[in-house]
């Protein structure tokens, strides 16, 4: 399973090891990009207009005919028929690179590739890592930004919210209790079975995991301690497991107890019919990722239209088929332009 970044962070997340890590290497080329229709560098475009409209901007990255992404596993909000629907359409090729990093390791990526062809080209980040990078992006306004609330974007359009959703916890009813709450998972029941979706100090899902604990205990988002003290309790117990889950080991049992977005756990259930996913009402946090043009983009043109994809109803409503909620749902819901099939299911962020 991906580990995107934590949405928030404090020096008390440290408390809790894990890992994180990022390689890197390949060839230096020039990322300034080429010149737009009305003579605008197409790394400082802002909209389809300094491409003299969408023809232009397609135009354009068609000439550039590829695109670097990373940290977007093909199951992660269905990222896989997202990626694959682009480049059908375009007649890109779409490079993905680790899919299963984390937020910081797409900016130390960014950073260790920068002047390379292999730079990624966009971001796809949890809140805290976005915020304290910002200076890494390049400000661009999709044709529907209006249509998005403006508490999910910057006014500039230097990021955007793109999907959101629930924590929640997954277990296989086949192998374990039924999970109802949080403290359930302090039994002995659940002894060598429960499971982190990444490191809460680079791993959103971790970090928001950390977070729905110590809602629970009586934390907040502000003191998160008492969710760091919950898995010390959750280790001291024998029950802490500490195994990055991933479908393997769901499906092979060796993670049975899973804690991660609502939307990830949820694809397990088209494989396992056992796996069940709640959302403890108990410590209920919700939140959305942040969509970012690396302003040193090696295809700059082609990171553009990519962010055109993913906010064009299109995109919005493959977002909606992997289970996320897309930024965009509630104007959709309102025009018609959601799909039906799928906007009952989906997660309603508050």
């Amino acid at each position: 399973m991906p580990s995107k970044t934590p949405s928030k962070f404090t020096a008390t997340a440290a408390a809790l090891l894990l890992l994180g890590a990022v390689a890197c290497a390949p060839p230096e080329k020039d990322s300034s990009g080429g010149e737009t229709e009305s003579g605008t560098n197409a790394a400082q475009a802002t909209s389809a207009e300094d491409f003299g409209g969408m023809e232009g901007l397609v135009e354009a990255a068609k000439a550039e005919g590829e695109l670097n992404v990373i940290a977007l596993p093909p199951d992660w909000a269905n990222y896989g028929a997202i990626i694959s629907a682009f480049s059908d359409k375009y007649g890109i090729t779409v490079n993905s690179a680790q899919p299963d990093a984390s937020s910081q390791d797409e900016i130390n990526a960014a950073n260790q590739q920068k002047g390379r062809s292999t730079a990624p080209d966009v971001f796809d980040l949890g809140q805290s890592v976005a915020l304290a990078n910002t200076s890494m992006f390049a400000p661009y306004k999709v044709e529907k930004f209006d249509d998005i609330p403006e508490a999910f974007k910057d006014p500039d359009g230097t990021w955007v919210n793109d999907y959101g959703g629930y924590m929640s916890i997954g277990f296989d009813s086949a192998k374990v209790p039924p999970v109802t709450t949080i403290e359930d998972l302090l039994k002995p029941e659940y002894q060598g079975k429960v499971a982190l979706n990444g490191d809460p100090t680079q791993a959103g899902a971790a970090f928001s995991g950390v977070m729905m604990a110590a809602l629970s205990q009586g934390g907040s988002a502000d003191d998160i301690a008492p969710g760091v003290e919950f898995f010390r309790k959750l280790k001291e117990a024998g029950n802490f497991l500490p195994v990055d889950p991933t479908p393997a080991t769901i499906e092979s049992g060796q993670t049975p107890v899973v804690i991660d977005w609502n939307y990830t756990n949820a694809t397990e259930t088209r494989k396992l019919p056992s796996w069940t996913v709640v959302v403890p009402p108990q410590g209920v946090v919700a939140g959305y990722y942040y969509q970012a043009i690396n302003k040193d983009a090696p295809h700059p043109a082609a990171a553009r239209l990519w962010q055109e994809f993913l906010y064009s109803d299109e995109g919005q409503n493959l977002y909606a088929q992997g289970g996320v909620r897309p930024v965009r749902a509630d104007n959709m819901l309102t025009d018609g332009t959601l799909d039906p099939a799928v906007a009952a299911a989906l997660p309603v962020i508050d």
